[in-house]
């Protein structure tokens, strides 16, 4: 594919910044010479200094940090007057106006007892008070993220009101919110410091392995529901936005230790120990430049995915239903869980005499558990740095690397061991009050990652291949039937007879296999297997991608009749083929996964999108009314122009009663896996749904839909029962096979209604937080599996017969648009009340639903989203001096999940967390003990998900040395 436009774009962005710089310097030419100015800080009922308060210039980069004993100093080119803003933990923030040299700055910070004066930014990508927001938004800032009743900052997300959190690993969670939940969530944008953290080439955002560490997080904001208007692809469910602290307001070195124990009632797994390790330095040189330096590294023993449910019980025709006896453990063509190898593409059909009468059995391969084939120790090591440089007191210019490595579990379509995983990011930025620009960019590489399900298929391929497998099954199941052995007994003995001599976990040559296997990245090997017990075929997940991203916004505020603020955005996805996951396209179909001579798969494939934004706010009415416009134009060269407009207005009436309702439409790209993707696993293709993927292969305009095939396979088997011969058999039933028909993929849609209201009322002490949405998603991406016939086209007698023979078709699993609109509403509801001193109850009640469409679709939805969940918490920052608590009860009602790899009834299940923290002052630091899950009531979140105990620990926070 050509670049070369592409590269022209990235060479006009030094060109952006110089122009930026030199019409800032223009502005500042006109400042008068460099003052300083300074002043003390104290506490307005104790009269003591107060340390580590933030000062700064009000619409200026300029700013500073009290000392221990509440002094400052700042210097600026800015003329008199200006304002100085003064802000901390625990008090109310303070403005104070500088009139000249002569002003004797001296400021009493009075104790924070008013709720909701939190500063938000994600909801208008502008600083708004979090009241008057014109869409829904939670914040969680430094105080409420050192009180939260989690091991971590990230974990607190939990507690948030309408946000549902999916463990899928120790180090792995993902926020989701209103619906559609899966652990690789497309539909959610998780921004840090402006920086998207999601894994282009694995699809999902990774949790905060690089994100920021527990010592230099700042805030977190999350917006649920659609925010497409503003932030364009992937932000169709909401957005989390983790922003760090800047050297120039916490300077200093900080130190944060954590030490927890897990699986504590030793079913799983012996009790093991968690451990966290932090460090912060940043400092300030002179009055303009600054830098920071970040180190964590977490290790632990990962949670275990154990569930067993059978996905293919007795009942199902694609089991054996007309042997009650083959029920339950006895069922030999079971699916469960956490079982891989044992689904449907290794089952086969065993004809045996049985009584006197031929039978057919439907019976699977074995399998091989998940805990056998993951590793149970996880790590995450985190380290960034950053340099900031004040250009003058309003522009600031910055540079900032980051780098993460992780292992772990994560689910998409399979379990997949995150193994060695690294991601780095650079970044460069310019930021004033008013104006952003910024480039990035991202680096994947996954590693030694490895993904379970073809791991086990190609463990069991390498003792046998399925013909020989099922051959050996059957001869032993005759013989057992012909010598009166119970059907149940001798399908058991069947079982023993083929799997003889395969690898068995916890033996050398198990681990010797599989180490094989994981370190090779073929997965196209499925034939018979190969001499001396070699591996047959690979499981390794090796993919490399780089995101390249450029950003502007500018904030036009000197215009009087409205707020506006533009910008736009660029990014383009460079994907390396592997051979596997992602191929070249633009090569034959039959070479797209066989390396040249110098090892390379191919030209590297790309994939971009770009748009622009304006947003208008104006106020009507004395302020009472403000009414915001937005529109964003998004553009992918693969899909038409796509047009977000939002439209949001909020009332303020009476001073705290604030009433909002807003509109957007938003559209979401297909994702790299959706669009691009080319693996095989186990014998189905998964494939991204683009037209230039299907070329030469015909997964779109011609097959059959697998659930069609299912009810096909079983009608022919009743009528050979019944006398007729196989192909007599599939001729009479063709018209049970349905035509998939599947179209070419286009971008999601929703359109969203948003209602709300929020107030503080009691004398400032309760604050009312109630929203009610309601969605339409169009085009709604999925999987569908399709299988392919080679012998002719579909409707013809040659494709009805190659659907009776496995190795006649080609299966596929093609992401593809919903027929179906689907419409999702829901509400949540957000209490805190200070009812007594620094006694505190904060509580959320959430509601989400899907709207039954009585049509069926081609594919599963997966809302996957429990109709109820709640928290409820009691805290006191300080019940006695330095010394604070906080309780959390949390509940979620039972919801079935639908995924490709699992479905499912996840049952209803409650958690209690705790902590308690002392703090001491002399020796800057606190000590925080508590637990998650303190009773261990042993819970999972999804189907196939892991089972999550109780984690206990106690961490030490030492802030603000060497200031």
């Amino acid at each position: 594919m050509q670049t070369t436009s592409t590269n022209q774009r990235w060479r006009l962005l030094p060109v952006l910044f110089f122009f930026t710089f030199v019409l800032q310097l223009r502005g500042s030419a006109q400042e008068s010479n460099l003052v300083e100015v300074a002043g003390r800080v104290v506490s307005a009922e104790s009269r003591h200094g107060l340390a580590g308060v933030s000062v700064g210039i009000k619409g200026s980069v300029t700013g500073s940090v009290t000392n221990d004993s509440g002094y400052f100093a700042l210097r600026t080119r800015l003329r008199f007057p200006f304002t100085l803003n003064f802000s901390t933990i625990g008090y109310q923030p303070q403005e104070y106006e500088v009139r000249g040299l002569d002003s004797k700055i001296n400021v009493e910070l009075f104790t924070q007892t008013q709720l909701g004066t939190e500063v938000v930014v994600t909801a208008s990508r502008v600083s708004e008070n979090i009241l008057k927001s014109p869409v829904a938004i939670e914040k969680l800032d430094i105080r409420a993220i050192k009180e939260a009743a989690a091991p971590s900052f990230y974990d607190a997300l939990e507690n948030v009101k309408g946000v549902q959190m999916l463990t899928s690993s120790l180090t792995f969670k993902v926020p989701n919110t209103r619906g559609f939940n899966v652990p690789n969530n497309f539909r959610f944008l998780q921004l840090v410091d402006g920086v998207d953290m999601q894994a282009a080439t694995l699809g999902v955002p990774l949790g905060n392995a690089i994100g920021a560490t527990e010592l230099d997080i700042e805030a977190v904001e999350i917006t649920p529901g659609a925010a497409s208007a503003l932030y364009g692809m992937n932000a169709i469910n909401g957005i989390a936005n983790l922003q760090t602290k800047s050297p120039f307001k916490y300077p200093g070195l900080s130190v944060y230790q954590k030490i927890g124990v897990n699986h504590v009632d030793g079913i799983d797994r012996d009790p093991s120990a968690l451990t966290e390790t932090a460090i912060r330095y940043a400092k300030v040189i002179g009055n303009r430049f600054a830098f920071k330096l970040n180190f964590s590294t977490l290790k632990g023993t990962d949670w275990v995915a154990n569930g067993l449910v059978d996905q293919n019980p007795q009942n199902l025709g694609t089991a054996n239903p007309r042997f009650p006896e083959l029920a339950g453990e006895a069922n030999p063509a079971r699916d469960q869980w956490s079982r891989y190898g044992d689904d449907r593409q290794a089952r086969q059909a065993i004809s045996v005499n049985y009584k006197g009468v031929p039978e057919t059995f439907n019976v699977a391969r074995t399998g091989y558990l998940e805990k056998d084939l993951i590793y149970p120790d996880v790590r995450n090591l985190k380290l960034d740095g950053a340099l900031f440089y004040r250009l003058n007191d309003k522009l600031e210019a910055s540079y900032s690397y980051r780098y993460g490595i992780m292992d772990g579990v994560f689910q998409r379509g399979n379990r997949i061991q995150l193994n060695d995983v690294t991601v780095q990011n650079h970044k460069v930025e310019l930021r004033s009050a008013d104006f952003l620009a910024r480039v990035y960019v991202l680096k994947e590489n996954t590693g030694k990652s490895y993904n379970l399900n073809p791991l086990a298929y190609s463990l069991d391929l390498s003792h046998a291949s399925n013909a020989v497998w099922g051959s050996t099954f059957k001869g032993e199941l005759q013989r057992q039937l012909d010598a009166n052995v119970a059907l149940t007994d001798a399908m058991q003995a069947a079982r023993a007879a083929a799997d003889a001599g395969r690898a068995e976990p916890g033996t050398a040559a198990f681990n010797q296999l599989k180490n094989t296997i994981v370190n090779s990245n073929n997965w196209d090997v499925k034939s018979a297997s190969l001499p001396n017990g070699a591996p047959n075929g690979g499981a390794a997940v090796w993919q490399y991608s780089n995101t390249y991203h450029a950003d502007l916004q500018y904030h036009i505020s000197r215009i009087k009749w409205a707020n506006v603020l533009v910008g736009g955005d660029y990014r383009l996805y460079e994907v390396i083929p592997d051979g596997n996951t992602f191929v070249d396209l633009s090569r034959p179909l039959a070479e797209r996964t066989v390396a040249d001579k110098n090892g390379s798969f191919g030209e590297k494939q790309y994939y971009r999108k770009y748009g622009v934004f304006a947003q208008v706010t104006k106020l009507f009415f004395d302020d009472k009314l403000k009414v915001s416009a937005s529109a964003r134009v998004d553009r992918n060269p693969e899909f038409s122009t796509k047009l977000n407009p939002r439209l949001a207005v909020v009332y303020t009436a009476a001073q705290r009663h604030n009433f909002r309702a807003s509109f957007q439409n938003g559209y979401r790209f297909p994702a790299l896996f959706e669009a691009l993707s080319f693996l095989n696993n186990a014998s189905v293709r998964r494939v991204g749904g683009l037209a230039r993927v299907n070329e030469g292969i015909g997964f779109l305009e011609n097959s059959y839909t697998l659930a069609s095939l299912d009810r096909f396979t079983a009608a022919v088997a009743n009528d050979v029962r019944a006398g007729l011969t196989n192909n007599d058999a599939a001729l009479k039933n063709r018209n049970v096979l349905q035509a998939a028909n599947l179209p070419v993929m286009q971008p999601e849609s929703i359109n969203s209604f948003e209602i709300g209201y929020k107030s503080v009322l009691a004398n400032n002490k309760l604050v009312l937080d109630w929203d009610a949405y309601y969605n339409i998603y169009g085009g709604f991406l999925g999987q569908v599996e399709v299988a392919v016939p080679t012998s002719g086209t579909i409707g013809s007698d040659a494709a009805v017969l190659d659907m009776t023979v496995r190795n006649k078709q080609n299966r596929y699993r093609v992401y593809t648009n919903a027929r179906n609109k689907y419409n999702s509403y829901g509400s949540s509801l957000g209490v805190t009340y200070n009812f007594y001193k620094r006694f505190t109850v904060t509580g959320n009640l959430n509601y989400n639903k899907l709207s039954n469409n009585p049509n069926p679709d081609i594919f599963q939805t997966s809302f996957n989203t429990p109709a109820w969940i709640t928290n409820v918490s009691f805290s006191n920052r300080e019940i006695i001096k330095n010394v604070g608590f906080n309780i959390v009860w949390r509940w979620q009602d039972v919801v079935f999940w639908e995924s490709t790899l699992a479905n499912g009834q996840v049952p209803a299940y409650s958690t209690i967390d705790a902590q308690v923290n002392v703090r001491f002052p002399k020796l800057k630091s606190t000590v925080k003990v508590g637990g998650t899950n303190l009773l261990n009531q042993r819970f999972i979140q999804f189907a196939a998900g892991p089972t999550i105990g109780a984690l206990y620990y106690a961490a030490v926070t030492v802030d603000g040395l060497l200031k």
